[in-house]
């Protein structure tokens, strides 16, 4: 009897202690899983950050003028900059070949090159640098099993559209290495167009994996998306036409709001004319201020989206308050610099208010 009992009790004892170690394991399992997810989400948005800072940089170097100032494109070799003075004398003597040189900065001195060149490099320099810091990251998360099911191939087409906008870019300075030395204001929105697409990968998929499901944007809220990104690249029309430098008044341009060259180009009107450019600027930014205002009074009422809610409001009126500013002023580096940041954080800000209030989709790899 006795001995029956203590059988029992050990069976017990046994069962017991598999329940206990098989709970803990899936706990430690279920713990390790999310940390790990926490861990790419950050490395994300970091990634994310980077890209904003990029497109900064980008802004900076189209309003400095030196975006053509390396007429060359060496992906590996052109890493370091000029480190003596014979390889500045070659590079400067290449640019001195160049269209710009000859139609815009003829007789531009070894000081005043340094000075652009800098800025051209120092962007495509934070492009290999980006490219570094993704796919070091990327292969140490493989390798480790850190990538949770569901984002492997999200990762990789990240990856694909970097090395893609490298690619892009010097398409780009190419169109303005021809005779009329200007750059393609269709590759430059393309140029900008990928950049603010990859910043927003980047965001969406980091708060997919912190809140452990994929989301995707519901009606009015993708369509106030839509309309950001639309009037992003209506800027980056203006800015490749220089449209900025015309009409600094606002909301007249000259004796009306519509002004008198609209319609000079014809069907290419809107992307070929530079005052129809702007005035599309113009309008696209009040209609988008109308309706992403009116997205975040929609979300405020929830209380769980209220803080993102007014982080949208903020930055949509700065931005708006801030595009006329600099339209005012001529568009100067540092104001055309804040508002293609503000650009930027618009984005970001829609993007986390549309995360919170997406609906729930199942991740597949």
């Amino acid at each position: 009897m006795l001995r029956g009992n203590y059988n029992a009790a050990l069976g017990g004892c046994y069962v017991w202690s598999k329940v206990v170690t098989t709970n803990l394991s899936s706990f430690w399992s279920a713990h390790a899983t999310q940390k790990s997810q926490n861990i790419v989400a950050l490395w994300l948005l970091l990634m994310a950050a980077l890209v904003a800072i990029m497109v900064v940089i980008g802004g900076i170097t189209r309003l400095t003028g030196s975006g053509l100032s390396m007429v060359e494109w060496r992906p590996l070799m052109g890493t370091l900059p000029p480190l003596s003075e014979a390889e500045w004398n070659r590079v400067y003597a290449l640019y001195k070949q160049s269209p710009e040189y000859d139609k815009i900065n003829f007789g531009l001195d070894m000081a005043g090159f340094k000075l652009i060149f800098f800025w051209e490099y120092f962007h495509r320099l934070w492009g290999r640098l980006l490219g570094v810091a993704f796919a070091v990251p990327l292969l140490w998360f493989a390798a480790k099993q850190m990538i949770p099911a569901g984002y492997g191939r999200r990762l990789l087409i990240l990856l694909v559209l970097g090395g893609s906008q490298g690619v892009i870019g010097w398409w780009m300075v190419k169109s303005g290495l021809s005779q009329d030395a200007t750059v393609s204001q269709y590759r430059l929105a393309t140029h900008l167009g990928m950049a603010l697409l990859i910043f927003s990968l980047l965001i969406w998929v980091a708060l997919d994996l912190r809140d452990g499901q994929s989301q995707r944007p519901s009606g009015h809220g993708l369509g106030s998306l839509i309309m950001v990104a639309i009037t992003i690249l209506a800027g980056a029309l203006v800015a490749g036409m220089d449209a900025g430098l015309l009409y600094n008044e606002y909301p007249l341009m000259g004796d009306g709001l519509v002004p008198v060259e609209y319609g000079d180009e014809g069907w290419r009107d809107a992307f070929e004319n530079p005052a129809s450019a702007q005035f599309h600027h113009r309008w696209l930014a009040a209609l988008t201020l109308v309706a992403v205002i009116a997205l975040a009074l929609r979300a405020q009422v929830i209380p769980a989206f209220r803080v993102r809610a007014y982080m949208v409001l903020a930055s949509i009126s700065a931005q708006f308050i801030l595009g006329i500013f600099t339209l005012l002023n001529g568009v100067p580096v540092w104001l055309g610099g804040l508002h293609q940041a503000g650009a930027v954080v618009l984005l970001a800000s829609v993007l986390w208010l549309l995360h919170g209030t997406g609906k729930n989709q199942t991740a597949h790899n």
